[in-house]
C-alpha cells in the first residue's frame, strides 16, 4: 500500500512507480517511431509538406475520444480493475499498429499506414487516458498534500522526458542508417513488452483510493456537473482555445530545414533530444522552485515566450542569425528544438491546476476531457496551417513567403494572452488560496 504520494514516485519496489514510470517513458518514447514517420512519408511515400502536416493531424483523431475512454474506465471494471486493464488494452493496440507496419509490403498505400497510425494512436489514447486518471487519483488521496501531488506528476513528467530524449537521440541516428521497418519492428516488440509488464501488475497493489463502481449514465452526469463549474469550464476552453488559435507550419519547417537547409536528420533529432532534456529540467524545476507562483502568471509567461521564438524563426528564415555567423544547424538544434516543446511546458502546472479542482470519483473523466480538447486543438492548428501555408502561397520548393506566416503565427500566439483571466490565479492548497 503506497503510504503518500511522495512515496509513490520512488519506482523502488514500489508497483505504481514501475506502472507509471514505465507507462509515461514508453508514451515520451513515441517520438521514437514518429521521428521516423516524417522521414518514411517524405522519402518513402513522397508526400508534400501539406500532405504530410495534414496526415500528421489527422493520425491524432483517436485522441478526440479520450473523454470517452475516461467514462469507460471510470465507470466499467474488468475482473474488479479499472485503470491496469485499460494501460494493457492501449500497449496491445499499439504493438498491433506498428508490427502490421513493419511486416507491412513496401507497396503499402498511404491510406492503409493512415489506419494504422489511427490504430496505435487509439491504444496510445486508451494507455494515457488510464495513467493520468491514476495520477489524478492519487493526487487526491486525503493524506496526499498539494506537494507530494505535485511531486508525482513531476515524478511523471521525467519519466516520459527521458523516454523523449532517448526516443529521440536513437531515431536522429538511426534514420539512413536501419530501415525504417526495422525500427517500426523494435518499436512494435517494445510495446509488446510493456503489455506483459502491464498485466503482471495487480492493480489492488497500487494503493488507490477506493471508489464505488457507477455506471457510465452517472459517471456521465458527474462529468457534466464538473465541467458546469465556471473555473474548469473557462479554465479548459482557455487552454484548448491557446492552442487552436496557432497556425502550425510544422510540416512546412520541416520540408525547408531538410529540403532547403539541407539539415540531416542526426541533427533533427539532436535538436528534439535538446527539447527533451528542457522538458525534463521544466519538470525538476517547476517541481521545485515554481508551483507557488500563480497559474495564470506562469502560463502566461510561457505563451509570450513562444510568440517570441516564434518571431526568432522570422528572423531565422530571413538569414539575420547567419549573417551573424550563427550555423543553421546550431540554431535548428537550439532554438527549434525549445520552440517545439515550449507548447506543453504549460501542460504541467495546468494538469496540477486542473486535478485540485476536479470533484473526486471523475478524475479520469475530467483529466481525458482535458486532454482530449488540447488534441483537438492541434488538430484545428494542423489544419490552420495548411490552410496559411496555401494562402501565402508556401510549397515544398518555394519558401519565400515562409516569414510572413511565422508573423502571423507569433501574432496569433500572443492573442490567449489577452484572455488570461480565465485561468484562476491562484493555487489551491489543502482547501485554503494560496497568494
Amino acid at each position: 500500500m503506497v503510504s503518500s504520494g511522495a512515496t509513490s514516485t520512488n519506482g523502488g519496489g514500489n508497483p505504481i512507480g514501475k506502472l507509471l514510470g514505465m507507462g509515461f517513458w514508453v508514451q515520451g518514447f513515441r517520438c521514437f517511431p514518429w521521428l521516423i514517420v516524417n522521414f518514411f512519408l517524405k522519402d518513402g511515400l513522397n508526400v508534400d509538406p501539406s500532405t504530410l502536416q495534414v496526415l500528421q493531424s489527422s493520425a491524432n483523431l483517436p485522441m478526440v475520444g479520450k473523454p470517452i475512454y475516461g467514462l469507460i474506465s471510470d465507470a466499467v471494471y474488468i475482473s474488479g480493475q479499472h485503470r491496469v486493464p485499460y494501460i494493457a488494452l492501449g500497449a496491445f493496440l499499439q504493438a498491433v499498429s506498428w508490427l502490421a507496419i513493419a511486416i507491412s509490403p513496401p507497396s503499402m498505400k498511404i491510406l492503409t499506414f493512415s489506419l494504422f497510425l489511427l490504430l496505435g494512436n487509439l491504444g496510445a489514447s486508451i494507455a494515457e487516458v488510464a495513467n493520468d486518471a491514476i495520477v489524478a487519483e492519487m493526487s487526491k488521496r486525503p493524506q496526499s498534500s498539494t506537494k507530494s501531488s505535485g511531486s508525482l506528476q513531476s515524478f511523471v513528467w521525467i519519466a516520459s522526458s527521458l523516454g523523449g530524449v532517448l526516443g529521440n537521440l536513437l531515431g536522429g541516428i538511426a534514420i539512413g542508417r536501419i530501415d525504417s521497418k526495422s525500427l517500426f519492428m523494435f518499436f512494435g516488440f517494445l510495446l509488446a513488452l510493456q503489455f506483459f509488464l502491464t498485466i503482471s501488475v495487480r492493480e489492488s497493489s497500487l494503493g488507490l483510493p477506493k471508489s464505488p463502481s457507477v455506471g457510465i449514465k452517472k459517471q456521465l452526469s458527474e462529468l457534466s456537473v464538473a465541467l458546469r463549474k465556471p473555473k474548469i469550464a473557462f479554465s479548459i476552453s482557455w487552454f484548448a482555445a491557446s492552442y487552436a488559435i496557432i497556425p502550425a507550419l510544422t510540416g512546412t519547417m520541416f520540408f525547408y530545414q531538410t529540403e532547403y537547409l539541407k539539415i540531416h536528420s542526426s541533427v533533427l533529432g539532436i535538436s528534439k533530444v535538446f527539447g527533451q532534456v528542457a522538458m525534463l529540467l521544466w519538470g525538476i524545476i517547476y517541481n521545485k522552485h515554481l508551483k507557488s507562483i500563480p497559474p495564470r502568471k506562469i502560463i502566461s509567461a510561457i505563451q509570450v515566450t513562444m510568440a517570441i521564438f516564434m518571431f526568432s524563426d522570422f528572423l531565422f528564415v530571413r538569414g539575420f542569425y547567419r549573417q551573424l555567423g550563427v550555423p543553421d544547424s546550431l540554431y535548428v538544434i537550439i532554438f527549434s528544438g525549445l520552440l517545439e516543446v515550449l507548447f506543453f511546458f504549460k501542460i504541467l502546472p495546468f494538469m496540477i491546476l486542473v486535478a485540485q479542482l476536479c470533484p473526486p470519483g471523475c478524475e479520469g473523466s475530467v483529466m481525458a476531457f482535458l486532454m482530449s480538447a488540447v488534441a483537438l486543438s492541434l488538430i484545428v492548428s494542423g489544419y490552420l496551417g495548411v490552410a496559411l501555408a496555401s494562402f501565402i502561397k508556401v510549397t515544398a520548393s518555394d519558401f519565400s513567403r515562409l516569414p510572413l506566416g511565422l508573423l502571423i503565427q507569433a501574432a496569433c500566439t500572443l492573442l490567449p494572452v489577452y484572455w488570461s483571466s480565465c485561468i484562476p490565479d491562484y493555487v489551491k492548497s489543502e482547501g485554503k488560496k494560496k497568494d
